[in-house]
């Protein structure tokens, strides 16, 4: 099998200096000592290094414009999102062409295959529920191509990634509904390949154990669609296997919203006889009757951070840009589905 090319960051690790260091060091940048400069030159010498002039081809014709793949362009988070994307691409000169998949792994692939053929500078994506393959994505970084993901995220990839704490969310949101009493709660959770899902699912048995309530495993519901529908059929699933239950945590708000409709037209108060949060902070969850207690996540700041974390590494060079991943905070928002 033919060895992979030789990267600066090869040759930084060796010499355990950083990157950039090396990359000014080849470039004979006049801060950079003359020890350390023949140290670089004669080690990329003996390892064969050769620059990868895929990506220096790339950044020399640059188009200023950003691809960026989602779900969904309907759902709110997602489209705060785009707002924070567009707010900081058009201050630096960039243009932003959006795909929507449709949670699809073959729209998927389409979309990021046809986003590269329009020469895009690089690529935001969150991956729909359905990708379990990673090959288009490692594509792009094989071919010198910026990529950053955003909420769902693929961690097989070294890339830069902005996130939310869905744990602490999660942990928060279920904590909170065992304040108020609730002692049999049960778990919406969402599509099974996400590491949001794992994410939320982790924070609620956390605060569980935290708060010495057993786990049962028959109130974790899988959801597969973010909807109104999916809430309202799992809430049938629960009375027909004769589960009790007073407290709900969702996944999303949608799912949420739709388990309290449905609990509603059964006679269930809410939330006197059962109390529910969602998450994502959804417009409509305000406006429900109750409306419903959610976590908030930061949508704008997350197209923010991505797009400066893309425009970083577009303008770095090469090799230079070390992926990191941004973290961002959630709040816990009580509304009246969860006041007792």
């Amino acid at each position: 099998m033919k060895n992979p090319p030789v990267t600066i960051k090869d040759i930084a690790r060796e010499l355990n200096i950083s990157p950039s260091t090396v990359s000014r060091a080849l470039k004979d940048h006049p801060d950079i000592s003359k020890e350390t400069k023949k140290a670089v030159s004669e080690l990329a010498a003996k390892l064969n290094y050769q620059p990868n002039l895929i990506a220096l081809s790339l950044r020399k014709s640059k188009t200023n414009t950003i691809g960026v793949i989602i779900p969904e362009i309907v759902h709110f988070f997602f489209s705060t999102i785009i707002s924070g994307i567009e707010d900081v691409a058009y201050k630096a000169g960039y243009n932003v062409i959006i795909s929507q998949t449709n949670e699809s792994f073959l729209r998927e692939v389409s979309d990021t295959n046809a986003l590269v053929n329009s020469r895009v500078d690089g690529i935001l994506a969150s991956v729909s529920k359905e990708t379990v393959s990673y090959d288009h994505f490692k594509n792009l970084i094989d071919r010198g191509i910026p990529l950053v993901f955003f909420d769902r995220v693929c961690e097989e990839l070294n890339t830069s990634r902005v996130i939310v704490d869905d744990y602490d969310g999660a942990f928060q949101a279920t904590e909170h509904l065992i304040s108020i009493g609730c002692k049999t709660i049960v778990h919406l959770e969402g599509p099974k390949n996400l590491d949001i899902t794992k994410n939320r699912r982790d924070g609620y048995l956390a605060a569980l154990k935290k708060n010495n309530i057993p786990i049962d495993e028959n109130l974790i519901i899988h959801c597969e669609q973010t909807t109104f529908d999916e809430g309202s059929r799992q809430i049938a699933t629960l009375f027909d296997k004769k589960l009790t239950f007073d407290g709900i945590f969702a996944n999303n708000d949608m799912v949420g919203i739709g388990a309290m409709i449905a609990l509603r037209d059964r006679g269930i108060s809410v939330p006197k006889d059962v109390a529910i949060v969602g998450f994502s902070d959804w417009e409509i969850s305000s406006l429900m009757q109750p409306s419903l207690s959610t976590v908030s996540q930061p949508g704008f700041e997350m197209g923010q951070k991505a797009a400066q974390l893309f425009i970083e590494q577009s303008e770095a060079d090469e090799d230079e840009f070390v992926p990191r991943t941004e973290v961002l905070k959630t709040k816990l928002i009580i509304r009246k589905s969860s006041m007792r």
